[in-house]
């Protein structure tokens, strides 16, 4: 029986983690929850797995260490989305629990601080992403040193297909409307503008220490294969499943084993599927991605941030889709050179950069956040 503890337990992640628990109540207990702002679905989830929950809402980021410091977790669940969930992970590490981590941001902006403090306690990070939940299960079985590349497959969201002068004048409606997972609204957009793929490559060179260069993107619109790796003899070795989050995410909590469950398996039988090369001029947020990743420093903390600013502006319609690449590219061409030392630091980056993205918002846009 093993103890979770569910950071964001209302959001896409959460949800289906605590589907997880309810459907293999044999294997898994909840002993904690936390939730944003969702005060009456926390309480009720509360009730039934009959657990203590914090609400960020009341309690800020005291009652997330209270109640991690307290509810005797084996493993969290980290499904908080955006920078918010940097520190909580910290927080679950220091608790001395592992950490399955669906939060990207975790990575992207203090991995080398977040990776030392997984060693200093002794814990176990395991990657909740489809992608880097497959090639962290790919690498196990192929061997570290006989991987040759990591190749990433997306999706290439709604607007694979659309032309350059037609992503001029997408809606934000259509950007949340994508074509085989349901996420989040944030993580949406991000698919739609391959931002979100930047951001996997980031993880990917960071989770699994490969350069650059030997980390692909291919788009699979069926997402039916959700990574591979390529072994040092050429051989391409794929994970495949349903494009179900449950799986990764029962993996991340199995992990080392691998244990029979109530998701439905999936037959190769009546399914095509297709691949081609992403599309780097007509979504240059994951070229900028790959610079970022290559730079390191701080410039993965300012990609964040400067696309969470845009995409929170598109959102809310007060820019265009193809103003998000260029606030973000504009944002990088500023010196984000240091390195931060401490978590405050990479706030402290984080909020620069968000500062610069909004100015400028302005002046792309012509508008205020």
């Amino acid at each position: 029986m093993k103890k979770l503890f569910v950071l964001g337990c209302t959001g896409s992640i959460g949800s289906q983690t605590l589907d997880i628990a309810r459907n293999m109540r044999d294997d898994f207990t909840v002993v904690g929850i936390t939730a944003g702002h969702r005060r009456d679905e926390l309480e009720k989830l509360c009730a039934e797995f009959g657990c203590p929950g914090s609400l960020y809402e009341d309690e800020g980021i005291e009652g997330i260490r209270k109640l991690a410091e307290s509810c005797g977790a084996d493993i969290a669940v980290n499904g908080i989305a955006g920078a918010a969930g940097l520190e909580p992970s910290a927080i679950a590490l220091e608790a001395g629990i592992d950490l399955a981590l669906a939060n990207k941001e975790t990575v992207v902006m203090a991995w080398p601080l977040i990776q030392a403090l997984a060693k200093k306690t002794g814990r176990s990070i395991i990657p909740v992403d489809s992608e880097h939940s497959a090639v962290f299960n790919l690498i196990q079985q192929s061997g570290k040193n006989n991987v040759a590349e990591i190749i990433i497959t997306a999706s290439g969201g709604p607007f694979r297909e659309y032309t350059d002068e037609q992503l001029k004048s997408v809606t934000v409606e259509q950007a949340l409307h994508h074509p085989t997972w349901n996420m989040g609204p944030k993580i949406t957009i991000d698919s739609a503008t391959l931002a979100n793929k930047g951001l996997e490559v980031i993880e990917a060179c960071r989770l699994f220490d490969m350069p650059t260069e030997r980390v692909k993107v291919v788009v699979h619109p069926q997402s039916l294969i959700h990574s591979l790796v390529r072994t040092r003899d050429g051989m391409l070795y794929a994970q495949i499943s349903n494009p179900d989050m449950r799986h990764p995410i029962l993996g991340a909590l199995t992990w080392p084993e691998n244990r029979e469950n109530y998701l439905e398996k999936f037959d190769l039988a009546g399914h095509t599927m297709t691949f081609f090369p992403p599309r780097l001029d007509s979504f240059p947020m994951l070229r900028l991605a790959y610079s970022c990743a290559k730079a390191g420093k701080s410039y993965t903390i300012a990609f964040n941030a400067a696309n969470e600013v845009a995409v929170a502006a598109f959102i809310a319609k007060k820019c265009a889709f193809m103003d998000i690449p260029r606030i973000v590219a504009g944002c990088l061409e500023a010196d984000w050179s240091a390195e931060p030392e401490s978590l405050a630091e990479v706030f402290e980056t984080d909020q620069k950069a968000r500062n610069k993205a909004g100015e400028l918002f302005v002046k792309i846009s012509g508008g205020c956040i």
